[in-house]
């Protein structure tokens, strides 16, 4: 059996780097080229370049009027006017156009004060060169107009060819190979299907955009499967490519199949495997045939990870660019987020404005969890001696997107319902777009995110047994002394989510007890864990008889997967989820979802998602989900109101 592979010793990031560094000869790597000058930009200068004529090659007028020679306006005062004859004194030119020969000065036009066919006259003198543009003013002949290892700009391009430089030499982009592996891996090329165990192959175009991004030439090989055999055969080839960087897609980790170690160990050597960093520990840095070899882990986010804090810093270093460096802004964390002692972690952020601050809504810290990614604006790190932050606490958020996106941020903690998902769609295609940082807590962790003011609304759908009405009993003991408006944005339904076609016939929470029914709950402080067991009680069913009652989920989409895959018989959810994903729906109860918020900290961003929400368009999107009813949507609701 092939033995499993160990972390000989993690690295810090700096020192994996620097190690890397010095094992790679970048001037034998990397090779210089000599292209046309327009088509240099975004490339690095490998020399010094020198200048091959002057900007301007002559002197020219820098102003529309007259050219002159100075010395005969200098007796010119006001009311004893110097007259010039158009042709022998004087000669009309626009901006740009070179002095005529003896002339030294240009006579603005408007500065003539009589101007006849044959001459001009003149109250004001001119002193040498005055409005012209001197020969060489700008560049100069073979004097240096750029030095080596500069990164060209528009700008540099553009003085390039103004002093005469018709080819540039640089260093050569940088290439990229990337080999996916595994045999559970699926190449998105062919537009599989995936059953259970597989999985689409896309690491490799997170790659290509993140490479393209540091002007790396970018080639995917064909994914190949868990066999060291082929494995090798498509690193060897790699290496022996034009490629400066190999990439090995997962087999990184300590699996009896993750051959990228010693692969690398036998075509060259490792430098490196395992960083002192969550997510991306797991890493390899290594050199064969003199180029650089990485193991990149399997899951999209550490993968990204390893790019982002190995492979970026090592291409700026091989192409002689100054690394890119991120915005940074200090945020409040909206909740705890615990850590581990003796490993740095980075934790992907949801930030929006809410008054004064920024707050951050920490995400999901699966490695495997690419909707981190697309759904973060920011990071932060925890250190190593740290076991976390608190929540409220304020930290340094690096920034991965324009800190402008931030105020355009409305950030809405709560219950999940997918009709955020239609409103955060709607408002994105708002002629002034508005962005939602969602963060899934149930309705209970969303008074507190409003408490707290680390919300701007906050997703609520809590139901009152005594009053029977929604939220506002919640307001009252959870929020005393606020000022608490909501919004509603529909009455929804309800129910158990069960799989197509009811093949256990569960019709009710009585079905529960069964011990061959599997639930799926939601978590603590949901408005859906509260209705059930509001439900239970009245079914006079205790928690610990439910199969399953302690396992949670967090939205109704994933309690629906749930049911889909089988994991669970049933789990209760809104109608929109079941109907989704083609599932049953026992129904249970009718509800009313709310949007709440502090009017103290209405802005722009919630006036403008009230005015949608109250939309003809956007109440005809909602009933498209099924399981939805508009009869209170876009209303501010009252005490007592119930369901209307």
């Amino acid at each position: 059996m092939k033995k499993r592979n160990i972390y000989l010793k993690t690295l810090p990031v700096p020192e994996a780097l620097r190690l890397t560094m010095e094992a790679l000869d970048r001037d034998r790597l990397v090779n210089r080229e000599t292209i046309p000058s327009h088509q240099a930009c975004g490339r690095v200068t490998a020399q010094a370049v020198y200048a091959v004529c002057s900007s301007p090659t002559f002197h020219s007028a820098a102003m529309d009027g007259y050219a002159l020679k100075a010395e005969s306006t200098f007796a010119a005062r006001e009311g004893r006017p110097v007259r010039l004859l158009k042709g022998s004194q004087c000669a009309a030119v626009n901006t740009g156009h070179p002095l005529p020969e003896g002339m030294d000065g240009v006579l603005m036009i408007e500065k003539a004060v009589r101007d006849t066919d044959d001459a001009i006259e003149l109250e004001t003198p001119v002193f040498p060169m005055q409005h012209v543009r001197r020969i060489g003013e700008d560049i100069v002949a073979t004097e240096l107009l750029l030095p080596q290892n500069r990164l060209l700009s528009p700008y540099d391009v553009g003085g390039l060819l103004s002093a005469g430089i018709w080819e540039v030499p640089v260093w050569e982009q940088l290439r990229m190979a990337f080999i996916p592996t595994g045999d559970e891996v699926l190449d998105f090329a062919t537009r599989p299907s995936p059953r259970p165990g597989q999985v689409i192959e896309s690491n490799s175009q997170v790659f290509a955009g993140l490479a393209a991004a540091q002007g790396c030439l970018f080639t995917r090989v064909d994914p190949v499967p868990d066999n060291e055999e082929a494995l090798t055969a498509a690193v060897r080839e790699a290496v022996n490519g034009p490629n400066h960087v190999i990439v090995i897609g997962a087999g990184s980790s300590a699996g009896s199949k993750d051959f990228s170690r010693s692969i690398i160990e036998s075509l060259g050597r490792v430098l490196v495997h395992g960083i002192d960093l969550m997510p991306g520990k797991p890493s390899i840095l290594g050199v064969a045939g003199g180029k650089l070899i990485v193991g990149a882990p399997g899951y999209p986010v550490s993968a990204v990870v390893c790019f982002e804090e190995l492979l970026i810093p090592l291409l700026s270093w091989l192409s002689r660019k100054t690394p890119p460096v991120r915005a940074v802004a200090t945020v409040e964390l909206s909740r705890k987020v615990p850590s581990k002692l003796g490993t740095e972690e980075l934790v992907r952020l949801a930030i929006g404005r809410v008054g004064e601050k920024l707050v951050a809504t920490p995400l999901g810290r699966g490695a495997g969890m690419l909707t981190t990614l697309i759904r973060a604006q920011g990071v932060t790190r925890i250190p190593a001696d740290s076991e976390g932050a608190e929540a409220a606490s304020m930290v340094r958020a690096e920034l991965l997107v324009p800190e402008a996106e931030l105020d355009q941020t409305l950030v809405v903690v709560g219950s999940h319902d997918n009709i955020l998902d239609v409103l955060g769609n709607e408002l994105m295609g708002l002629a002034r777009p508005v962005r939602i940082a969602s963060s899934h807590v149930g309705s209970m962790g969303g008074l507190t995110a409003l408490k707290n003011r680390s919300a701007l609304m906050a997703g609520t759908h809590l139901f009152d047994e005594d009053s029977g009405d929604f939220n506002f009993p919640f307001f009252r003991k959870y929020l005393p002394g606020l000022s608490v408006a909501c919004v509603n944005l529909a009455i929804r339904h309800q129910g158990l989510i069960v799989a197509k076609g009811n093949p256990q016939g569960i019709t009710g929470v009585e079905d529960l007890v069964r011990p061959e029914v599997r639930f799926i709950n939601r978590q603590r402080g949901a408005g859906t864990r509260i209705l059930l067991d509001y439900h239970l009680r009245q079914a006079g069913i205790g928690p610990e008889q439910v199969n399953g009652y302690e396992k949670e989920e967090f939205t109704h989409m994933a309690v629906a997967v749930n049911v889909l895959t089988g994991t669970a018989s049933c789990g209760l959810g809104i109608f929109a989820a079941a109907n989704a994903l083609g599932l049953d729906f026992v129904p249970l109860a009718r509800e009313r979802y709310d949007l709440a918020f502090l009017p103290e900290l209405a802005d722009w961003k919630i006036e403008t998602a009230l005015e949608l929400i109250r939309s003809r368009v956007f109440k005809e999107r909602i009933e498209k989900l099924g399981g939805y009813e508009t009869t209170l949507t876009g209303r501010i609701m009252e005490p007592g109101q119930g369901l209307g």
